[in-house]
């Protein structure tokens, strides 16, 4: 195993880049801009080695994407309705950047920072950053961990950690987008999912959840069983409409705080290549790049359309501050948020 870095320039300042690389050849690319995950190289079912998740060709582009490539969004992943919550008597008011609602922690979210990055040994980097109390609306001062460990048999783990000294919502994730034929190879929707999950969360029209876990059986939300994502994708169904495809989050069954379970996995026929994803959070959300159309020029070359790549978020539930019902995003002082996501490349 061996780690490279590369450092270039941006408008935000230096942006570094970590290249992990295990004996078989097989490698993941991590940026200090939003900690982001930019590139991983594996094998398909002949051996032949491609990179499988979408990424730009400049470093800078990642800077405030649409897509939020390969990034960590924060402090809270995904919606907020009308870009308001309370913590006790205490309202808060965050950034409108999602229709009426707030998105990703706001336009100067953690995706759109530099991070403070550590590597450690030859299969492990370490991304630090410190959120000031009030950063785009929210509480407390957070201070955030991302680290990223590489393997010889092509796993790639995530941790995220957050601590706090006031009350505050914290839901972090990863948003990575892949296409396991490789990233330029056009349309994602012949790779079939699973999902260990029996309820999705139905939204309003501006995709906020109503607060219902709603069965998917018999739905083309169902994907207890392993189907191409496009086989169901255009059916006249009101949550697809309202996305224009799947931008969904799934209630993982068995969830239980801390435990890390199988909840996912993605298959391509074409190459042979699977991702199985493991996960300690309660959700995880589906987006089948319904918007990827006019994204920055893409690595090598690539152009990428809607639906060229599909990104699972493993999470916690959209809207949760705001949903009593839902599992609870709230840090105190003192606690500490803690999350695993893994993903296992196969051929």
């Amino acid at each position: 195993m061996k780690i490279e870095s590369k450092r270039v320039t941006s408008p935000k300042g230096d942006i570094t880049l970590y290249t992990l690389t295990n004996e078989s050849g097989a490698s993941v690319t991590l940026s200090t801009l939003g900690a982001g995950i930019v590139g991983v190289v594996v094998p398909d079912r002949n051996g032949d080695l491609d990179d499988v998740v979408l990424g730009y060709e400049n470093a800078a582009d990642y800077i405030a994407d649409g897509p939020c490539a390969g990034k960590i969004p924060g402090r809270f992943a995904n919606r907020i309705a009308k870009g308001v919550f309370s913590l006790g008597d205490e309202v808060y008011n965050l950034a409108i950047n999602n229709g009426p609602n707030a998105l990703h922690g706001g336009p100067e979210g953690f995706q759109n920072q530099i991070w403070k990055p550590e590597a450690i040994g030859d299969n492990t980097v370490r991304f630090s950053l410190f959120s000031p109390d009030g950063d785009e609306g929210y509480p407390g001062n957070l201070q955030v961990k991302a680290t990223y460990t590489w393997t010889d048999d092509n796993k790639l783990t995530l941790v995220l950690e957050a601590e706090t000294d006031k009350t505050t919502v914290v839901n972090l994730t990863n948003h990575v987008y892949f296409n396991l034929s490789g990233h330029g190879s056009g349309s994602m929707t012949g790779h079939t999912l699973w999902l260990n999950a029996s309820n999705y969360l139905p939204t309003d029209d501006t995709q906020i959840p109503t607060g219902e876990l709603a069965p998917v059986d018999g739905t083309p939300m169902d994907f207890t069983e392993p189907k191409a994502i496009g086989r169901n994708m255009y059916a006249p169904f009101g949550a697809l409409k309202i996305g224009k495809g799947y931008d969904h989050c799934w209630a993982i069954d068995g969830y239980e705080k801390g435990r890390l379970q199988h909840v996912a996995t993605l298959s391509d026929p074409k190459s042979g290549r699977s991702v199985e994803v493991q996960s300690t959070q309660p959700g995880i959300q589906v987006y089948g790049g319904n918007w990827l159309e006019g994204s920055p020029a893409g690595k090598n070359g690539a152009v990428y359309h809607d639906y060229s790549a599909v990104a699972l978020e493993c999470q916690g539930f959209p809207d949760s501050p705001n949903k009593p019902s839902f599992p609870s995003p709230v840090l105190e002082p003192g606690q500490q948020y803690k999350e695993t996501i893994q993903f296992t490349f196969k051929k």
